[in-house]
């Protein structure tokens, strides 16, 4: 048997071991191991495992990830999310459709300090859904706001996704968080102009709320935006201009978010171990993660599958930009019913070489690219992490009704990938500044 058929079978298996319902990581491990064995022999398969896991759990580089993530979940139990969505809400939300465009403004900066879609969602939909309910709001568009705005997370740094993306691939994080900031910002506003037309088109579908005075936009404006500035400029500022490492802006952002609460004396010591054990909960599924991944990866390269199908591509009789449109769709096919990171890690030995050795794309831009498209997988059926976390807040709403209100937001993210496949200095130019 060929070491491609066996690379086939392989993917065949992790697909079928999915439908059997086992957790992504031990599946990518399993049939990693399983497959290396074959084309090698179980004890230098049984060698790499051990090697590649190893080389997880201790890795510095990768302690990163417990950086970012406690330094969300501080910034969860903190409140911070709560200030966030009131200096919005006092600023816009007297507007048509306001409370809407609030929560993306609110999720959008939440994601600067946060790295996560699921905790973003959950954050800002606690604080916004009464709100919307109680100036009656279409249930569709208020729920669907919410579960769209958490996709900003991922995008504006910092982003689990985007280190994990960084990680597997060699290139820099702190490109990386740079080259995600013009994106996520056009798609925030993307996302606010969606509401806008919604709005417009029919009134009661977001009636206005109260005008609030000057006086208490400037204490909201005091209140939520400042902290979240000095947080972020004390740690994306320090890894941009080269004072930190990612390890250690994660770590000085971390230290910040503490801060900030324990000034405000916003966090209870219940908050503060729940903010502990969520982190070490959450670092520890993205560690396996990674480690199932990177065995399944020495299996991939092994049986050549990925270099295959690169001079597969590289000989199609189609422009790279087409290529690249399938590679997209593949990616937003699977991401209906794989996980975003565990998608990334599962993907990425097969379409990067085809996307930057093959097609010539700039590995930053790509992994922009990829970010983004798999993060629509958070809001569309059937998976769709970011609708059940919406549910789970607003229980007395249907799926079928937050689904519903879900598809102008697809459209408005894949407006934005069109841009960025048309403009690619969108993502490009402020990484280039690093250079």
């Amino acid at each position: 048997m060929s070491t491609l058929v066996v690379g086939l079978i392989s993917i065949a298996a992790f697909f079928l071991l999915l439908v059997l319902r086992m957790p992504i990581a031990f599946a990518m491990a399993l049939v990693g191991l399983t497959g290396f064995s074959f084309l090698t022999t179980p004890s230098a398969a049984f060698s790499m495992a051990a090697k590649e896991i190893y080389a997880t759990f201790s890795s510095y580089s990768l302690g990163v990830i417990a950086m970012f993530v406690w330094m969300g979940f501080l910034a969860f139990y903190s409140g911070i999310g709560t200030r966030m969505y009131v200096f919005a809400y006092k600023l816009i939300g007297h507007y048509p459709g306001g409370l809407a465009i609030a929560t993306q403004a609110a999720c959008g900066v939440f994601g600067a300090i946060c790295g996560s879609n699921t905790a973003t969602a959950a954050t800002i939909g606690a604080i916004a859904l009464p709100e919307m309910k109680k100036y009656q709001y279409d249930d569709s568009l208020a729920t669907a706001s919410v579960a769209a705005g958490g996709v900003l997370g991922v995008l504006i740094p910092p982003s689990v996704i985007f280190i994990v993306y960084g990680m597997a691939t060699e290139q820099s994080v702190g490109k990386l968080f740079m080259a995600g900031i013009v994106p996520g910002i056009l798609l925030m506003l993307l996302y606010m102009a969606t509401i806008a037309v919604l709005t417009f088109r029919k009134s009661g579908l977001g009636p206005a709320g109260p005008k609030a005075t000057w006086q208490e936009r400037a204490m909201a404006l005091r209140g939520g935006l400042g902290e979240v500035l000095v947080i972020f400029s004390l740690s994306m500022g320090g890894l941009f201009v080269g004072w930190f490492t990612p390890t250690e802006a994660g770590a000085v952002g971390a230290a910040g978010v503490l801060g900030v609460a324990l000034i405000k004396r916003s966090l209870s010591w219940e908050g503060f171990n729940k903010s502990l054990l969520d982190a070490t909960r959450t670092t520890a599924m993205i560690m396996l993660l990674i480690a199932g991944a990177m065995i399944f990866g020495r299996l991939m390269a092994i049986s050549r599958l990925p270099f295959e199908l690169a001079q597969i591509a590289g000989a199609l009789p189609l422009p790279p930009v087409a290529v690249m449109a399938i590679i997209l769709l593949i990616y937003l096919v699977l991401g209906c019913f794989i996980d975003a990171l565990a998608l990334v890690l599962l993907t990425i030995p097969i379409f990067y070489p085809i996307a930057v050795n093959t097609l010539g794309y700039d590995p930053i831009w790509f992994g922009v690219i990829i970010v983004m498209t798999v993060a629509m997988g958070v809001i569309t059926p059937p998976v769709g992490m970011n609708v059940y976390i919406i549910k789970g807040v607003a229980p007395d709403i249907p799926l079928e009704v937050i689904y519903k209100g879900i598809w102008p937001f697809l459209g408005a993210i894949i407006i934005c990938l069109a841009l960025l496949i048309a403009f690619p200095q969108l993502a490009t130019f402020l990484p280039g500044l690093l250079s």
